[in-house]
């Protein structure tokens, strides 16, 4: 039985030769990802994460660690291992994609590859970040820099009430994570940054190359922290690429 809770999946794909699995920003929800699963149909199945505290999961009480979140999705995930898997975290969603592939792959099975978005690699310093300290003001200037949020959403009081546990929440787990005692994966990273993000330099995300004995790209994008929303096409043509190496 599959925790419909966390798996949204808004073109299904039965016949599809393998699936593609998203995994969110902070503050991000899995509708982030609907036009990429869009474009992406029939060809692959694909699934996008949504974690709690955030649109129909609103009422339940977002989690602050990523060792909860990631347990959680593992499970999650479990029941969908029946054709080759592939993962796409973009930011905090790429520390998420990393945690549950090491699950994983100690239970003895895990996706064909990790995607990589936006996200230093774990082994190095986070850089004493502490946006989740911040005041809700400056904490949602912070996301306004970013351009990862509508800004509709930021400009209305009741909406920024609604998003901002959940986006404290996030940033408290992917702030106070430290890297696990790990081994390198053994499936193969595609590492992926913005030439001009703020948040990460494209070295930062090169550094994934240590955390995996399965192989190793590094692609870099005109753009930001939010780089594949401007450069979708060429995203998904790399998407494309990789999951008919995992068929």
């Amino acid at each position: 039985m599959t925790d419909e809770r966390w798996i949204r999946r808004y073109h299904p794909a039965d016949d599809a030769p393998a699936r593609l699995v998203f995994l969110p920003h902070a503050g991000g929800s899995a509708s982030f990802f609907h036009p990429f699963s869009k474009a992406l149909s029939p060809e692959a199945d694909v699934l996008t994460v949504q974690y709690p505290g955030r649109q129909d999961r609103l009422g339940e009480a977002p989690l602050t660690s990523v060792p909860d979140l990631a347990d959680a999705i593992t499970q999650a995930l479990l029941p969908w291992f029946d054709v080759p898997v592939v993962f796409f975290g973009h930011s905090m969603g790429a520390t998420l994609a990393y945690e549950v592939a090491l699950r994983l792959e100690a239970r003895g099975s895990g996706p064909h590859s990790v995607i990589v978005s936006a996200r230093r690699a774990p082994s190095l310093p986070g850089g004493g970040e502490t946006v989740h300290l911040l005041d809700d003001n400056r904490l949602l200037a912070e996301i306004s820099r970013l351009s990862g949020t509508d800004p509709r959403v930021l400009a209305d009081e009741e909406l920024r009430a609604l998003v901002l546990p959940a986006l404290r929440a996030d940033y408290t787990a992917i702030e106070t994570h430290t890297h696990p005692d790990a081994p390198p994966l053994a499936a193969p990273i595609h590492a992926h940054a913005g030439a001009d993000d703020p948040r990460v330099t494209p070295d930062e995300v090169r550094a994934w190359a240590a955390h995996t004995t399965g192989g190793f790209t590094f692609t870099t994008h005109p753009g930001g922290h939010f780089y594949l929303t401007e450069q979708l096409a060429d995203v998904v043509a790399t998407l494309r690429k990789i999951l008919a190496e995992a068929q």
